[in-house]
């Protein structure tokens, strides 16, 4: 299951399902306040965006179809060989596809995509603070406890989510 966290002038607010996040969101701040929640996805790092509705609205009504199901057009190239391969597969080739990306999305992330995920997650946070440039270079050194120290004066959510991406 993908997760979410929530930010608010530094502060994690919220974390878990993204719809869940939302919800605590639209339950526990201010319209005017949506602008300045940043909701970053605790994979890759990456900011995110929601979908906020007020209480009196709803969801748009869908039509019927593949459509309703999320189903989008999409262009994949292989080779003969690659379609053969999947053709053989239980469930054809689309069920092979989603079993792969299923596969390797469940597999543990590599430190460099961790060191990506704090990157996104810095600049996206903290591009403009004290020590950013000199936190990433110690980041892609690999050296945590330097990095450690040039972002201790940063706000502590920011820190502690910052080592939670990278995975210490």
């Amino acid at each position: 299951m993908s997760t979410v966290t929530a930010f608010f002038e530094g502060r994690i607010i919220a974390s878990g399902e993204k719809a869940a996040v939302t919800h605590r969101i639209e339950d526990g701040y201010a319209q005017a306040d949506f602008a300045a929640i940043d909701i970053f996805d605790d994979a890759t790092g990456a900011r995110i965006d929601a979908d906020y509705w007020d209480a009196g609205k709803t969801a748009p009504a869908r039509g019927r179809g593949r459509p309703s199901l999320g189903v989008t057009p999409r262009e994949v190239t292989l080779l003969p060989r690659h379609w053969d391969w999947l053709r053989r597969q239980k469930g054809g080739a689309s069920a092979a596809l989603r079993r792969l990306v299923d596969d390797a999305m469940a597999a543990p992330a590599t430190p460099e995509a961790r060191r990506d995920a704090v990157y996104r997650f810095l600049t996206a946070t903290s591009g403009d603070r004290s020590g950013y440039e000199e936190a990433i270079r110690a980041l892609y050194r690999g050296e945590a406890a330097r990095l450690t120290d040039i972002i201790g004066p940063w706000p502590d959510d920011i820190k502690s989510y910052a080592m939670r991406l990278l995975g210490d």
